[in-house]
């Protein structure tokens, strides 16, 4: 019934989003703008999957690409360089989850929004570099442009993988993450992160607030004892 495990990075791998957030504000500080996210106006701006999409969302359509794109590069370089750090470790139960699903034969793959770099230091930082050999498949925003809720990223995933959505299990945190898998025809397990705690994440099979009570065998019950169904309409 389960052959893979599919996992979500910003709020799923590890509570990142702060470290978004002040990389954001310092990269508006150098550029000598009045932009400034506190965690309330954050909150509400991760609501709009993918950082340069973000930042168009808040200064308004008349915002200038350059602008925006030299913007998310200096922002990428102050948040891969202190995640790099290791200043960032993975959630509770995450690495247990991976090393059982491992050990158990499961393939890993990443379906995220971010950007492989963000990912790649990520994983340099908080598993010393050993997570770069964790994932058979780490799809990031270069190879799926069009951002959560659409379904493309997973979509992306699920052909690389060669493995029908039946088998599969995508691991989130949002509802635009839930969303986005449930399109593509997974079923999807919640692990509530900071900021998204409270959004309405129902279509998912399970809700946890982290992973630290949650195994594999937890994982392949759900899955056996409730299987698959077809994706909500649009």
């Amino acid at each position: 019934m389960l052959n893979a495990l599919i996992f979500d990075v910003d709020g799923t791998l590890a509570e990142t989003e702060e470290a978004h957030r002040k990389a954001f504000n310092q990269t508006f500080a150098e550029f000598g703008l009045d932009w400034h996210w506190d965690p309330l106006l954050y909150g509400r701006l991760l609501k709009v999957s993918g950082g340069k999409e973000r930042m168009r969302s808040y200064a308004g359509a008349n915002v200038d690409d350059t602008l925006i794109d030299a913007l998310h590069r200096r922002k990428t370089e102050i948040y891969t360089t202190f995640v790099a750090t290791g200043a960032v470790p993975l959630r509770p139960g995450v690495e247990r989850l991976i090393t059982q699903a491992l050990d158990h034969g499961l393939t890993l793959a990443v379906a995220t929004t971010t950007t492989r770099a963000n990912l790649l230091a990520l994983l340099d930082g908080a598993t010393g570099g050993a997570g770069h050999g964790w994932f058979k498949v780490m799809a990031c925003a270069d190879d799926a442009p069009v951002k959560k809720p659409d379904p493309a990223v997973y979509r992306f995933v699920l052909e690389r993988l060669e493995l029908p959505a039946v088998r599969c299990l995508a691991i989130e945190d949002t509802r635009n993450g839930v969303l986005s898998a449930r399109g593509a025809g997974l079923d999807v397990v919640v692990t509530r992160s900071t900021y998204a705690h409270d959004e309405d994440v129902t279509a998912a099979l399970a809700v946890y607030d982290d992973l630290s009570f949650v195994g594999l065998p937890d994982l392949m019950r759900l899955k056996s004892r409730i299987g698959w169904a077809e994706p909500p309409a649009a």
